[in-house]
């Protein structure tokens, strides 16, 4: 078994060309290149809350990292640097290594070196503290919502909820959304480019994380606004009755772990947005609109336009059931 040194030198520790101090010392340094600001984030994710514990350890490396990353992406920024604290029962050669090879993984695919960490023995958890660049007073922020604005959504919410679903035995997916919803619930893509992108087009953004209600909920608070959501333009990944639809629609409104972007345009960038499909090969979809000032609601809307009644909204970590 290696010690926490061996563990950090043989699995963890590379070479940090954009790092002025990489793995090594007491501290990492680096320095921002001109005219960016740096934006960071942190996030945690534990055993039996975020993961099974005996989830595959390569694809776990992956989502330890993406989900972090996913944090610059909405605000706009470009991922740079990450710290990874990880807290382990045992340090399994083999675990450990497929592990490092799917964090490393995302890392290469996002141009993220890992400049530092603390390891430690105790329950099974991984704590990410990402630095991102963006130019200065260019960064995407959750409080800019005006009224008028569109309501934006990036690829396909709730298919990582659904594979959660499927794989605790709540609904049985047809084969050909099978697999495309396990790879959204273990492999997440962080909407990198439609972040960048987005710069100087969306007024507001946020990563799908704990639902899409939820988190546009989160834009509307700090935007001061409400906001219309029509459901019939929502992207639903079933409309067939081959999984209950009241599942399909939950696990879409309010499932999350999916990662996908949420954001507020207004109505004269439209054409740029629509544009971007094309150019990121990734699906965007018009949903709604900013429709009042103040009351932070998000209101659900049926094609007659009279309200629908959703239940929940969202993933809580103190009110939700684990």
């Amino acid at each position: 078994m290696p010690s926490e040194f061996d563990l950090i030198d043989r699995y963890f520790k590379r070479n940090a060309k954009s790092a002025v101090l990489g793995i090594g010392d007491d501290a990492a340094i680096v320095e921002p290149s001109p005219g960016m600001q740096i934006l960071m984030s942190t996030d945690m994710l534990v055993a039996g809350t975020h993961f099974i514990a005996d989830a595959e350890p390569e694809a776990l490396g992956w989502k330890t990292l993406a989900v972090n990353i996913s944090d610059l992406a909405a605000m706009g920024a470009a991922p740079r640097w990450a710290l990874l604290a990880l807290s382990l029962p045992e340090a399994e050669d083999s675990w450990i290594a497929a592990f490092a090879r799917g964090f490393f993984s995302c890392a290469e695919k996002f141009g993220v070196e890992l400049i530092g960490g603390d390891t430690t023995r105790g329950p099974m958890n991984f704590c990410v503290t990402i630095f991102g660049e963006a130019p200065a007073g260019k960064a995407l922020l959750r409080a800019g919502a005006r009224l008028g604005d569109d309501v934006w959504v990036s690829g396909h919410p709730g298919r990582a909820a659904l594979g959660l679903a499927h794989l605790q035995s709540r609904c049985v997916l047809p084969d050909d959304l099978r697999e495309k919803c396990l790879s959204a619930l273990h492999q997440p893509q962080p909407r990198v480019a439609l972040g960048l992108a987005l710069r100087g087009i969306a007024t507001t953004a946020i990563d799908v994380s704990d639902g899409l209600l939820a988190d546009l909920g989160h834009i509307a608070d700090a935007s001061n606004v409400s906001m219309d959501i029509v459901l019939a333009c929502v992207p639903m990944p079933l409309r067939n009755g081959q999984v209950a639809d009241k599942l399909v629609r939950d696990c879409v409104l309010a499932g999350g772990d999916d990662y996908e972007l949420a954001f507020t345009a207004p109505t004269d960038k439209r054409e740029q947005v629509q544009a971007l499909p094309d150019q990121l090969l990734l699906a965007l979809t018009l949903i709604g609109s900013v429709s009042e000032k103040g009351n932070g609601r998000i209101r659900v809307l049926d094609s007659t336009g009279l309200p629908v009644t959703i239940a929940g909204s969202g993933y809580d970590h103190f009110k939700s059931p684990s």
